[in-house]
């Protein structure tokens, strides 16, 4: 498994994977996001996803390009 090289505020309780890949500027475009996830390039917690529309809660570990990064909850 990829060490988590960092964590990614998200203002909800959850997000869609495809968005986060964006929010975390691990792609550029939600087409970039289709393809890599679609080619099984994306883990979530260890396990490859292929879902783009896959909900990530906070504490969810997404990793791609050989980053992971964890999902994390605004700051009180």
């Amino acid at each position: 498994m990829t060490d988590v090289s960092g964590e990614v505020e998200i203002t909800d309780d959850s997000i869609r994977l495809g968005q986060f890949l964006k929010l975390a500027n691990l792609i550029e475009s939600g087409a970039e996001a289709k393809t890599v996830i679609a080619d099984g390039e994306v883990t979530v917690n260890g396990e490859v996803e292929t879902r783009r529309g896959r909900q990530l809660v906070v504490g969810d570990i997404v990793a791609a390009g050989g980053i992971a990064l964890r999902v994390a909850g605004p700051v009180s």
